[in-house]
């Protein structure tokens, strides 16, 4: 019986789509990590050191989605929470902007646990999980707007040192989560009710209509 959006091929198909998306993700991941690098003037060299925590990061990430069973989330989820940390050491560390760990935390939990049970329900077809993800995501990308606002705009607990780009984006990235958040909410909610049996109401059976009574004589 398959389920969510498993289809009728077997497991090897999957694990073999499964593996050239994760190797896309990658040549995806790498390819930005270069442009934002050029166009910000973010120097490489001084933010080399975490790659140390990023590779290991990536690799026990790799493994976990490559698992097809919900087994692989035990090693895909430290694999994301360790990526995370290194891609944000690495951006701190090109930018001397550790002060942003007062609310780059939402990054790591629960953005990161987000965004892998995201990747692993596109994976493997799993909407549940997909679903799961993408509502923790939103949760970490909430905490670390709220907060960054609160810390970079409001008290300036930075004392300006972090990146001017990122100060203007935080009210930008609050205007646009709020907005999804308002009309998210505005849309008429879709029926998700199932009937007890498992069929859907049109399949069930109806009866047909009683004949009219003879009239008294």
């Amino acid at each position: 019986m398959s389920d969510g959006w498993r289809g009728p091929s077997g497991g090897d198909d999957r694990d073999a789509h499964g593996g050239a998306l994760v190797f896309g993700l990658l040549l995806v991941a790498a390819g930005v990590a270069f442009f934002v690098s050029d166009q910000l003037h973010v120097d490489l060299g001084r933010a080399g050191w975490p790659a140390f925590v990023i590779v290991p990061g990536l690799v026990l990430l790799l493994v976990g989605l490559a698992i097809p069973n919900e087994g692989g989330l035990g090693a895909a989820i430290p694999g994301g929470l360790i990526t995370a940390v290194g891609l944000i050491l690495a951006t701190q560390s090109a930018t001397d902007t550790y002060e942003t760990w007062s609310y780059a935390w939402a990054l790591v939990a629960p953005g990161s646990v987000g965004a892998t049970l995201t990747l692993y329900g596109l994976l493997h077809r799993r909407p549940d999980l997909l679903d799961a993800g993408l509502r923790t995501a939103a949760v970490g990308i909430g905490l670390f707007v709220g907060f960054g606002i609160f810390f970079e705009n409001v008290v300036d607990a930075t004392n300006g040192h972090s990146n001017t780009i990122l100060r203007d984006a935080l009210p930008v990235m609050a205007i646009g989560l709020g907005v999804v958040i308002v009309v998210r909410n505005l849309l008429p909610a879709r029926s998700s009710r199932v009937p007890a049996s498992g069929t859907r109401a049109s399949d069930t059976p109806t009866m047909p209509p009683a004949p009219p009574a003879p009239p008294a004589g």
